[in-house]
């Protein structure tokens, strides 16, 4: 079986919905038979593993950007006021 547009001209590929009037048990209307239908999907059911909560609230990661933060916030506060110093004329 050759498929085509609407316009006549050959398509590449089949198309992803079923041709009906080949497809099983279909009714007039386009329903199917009650015994016809697949049945539901399975479904997972239970828990998954229980995850204990993290014995720290801080890592060791985020301690150290906070320190390093904390020096870089320092040096600059100690370089501004050496700035200001020397523009006032205090530090000559």
């Amino acid at each position: 079986m050759r498929y085509t547009t609407e316009a006549g001209t050959p398509m590449t590929a089949i198309p992803p919905d079923p041709e009906p009037a080949q497809t099983p048990d279909l009714e007039p209307g386009g329903g199917v038979t009650p015994g016809a239908t697949p049945p539901d999907s399975d479904q997972m059911s239970g828990i998954g593993k229980v995850e204990e909560n993290p014995r720290h609230r801080i890592s060791a990661g985020s301690v150290t950007t906070i320190i390093a933060v904390g020096v870089f916030a320092l040096i600059f506060l100690a370089i501004a006021v050496v700035m200001v110093l020397n523009m006032t004329g205090v530090a000559d």
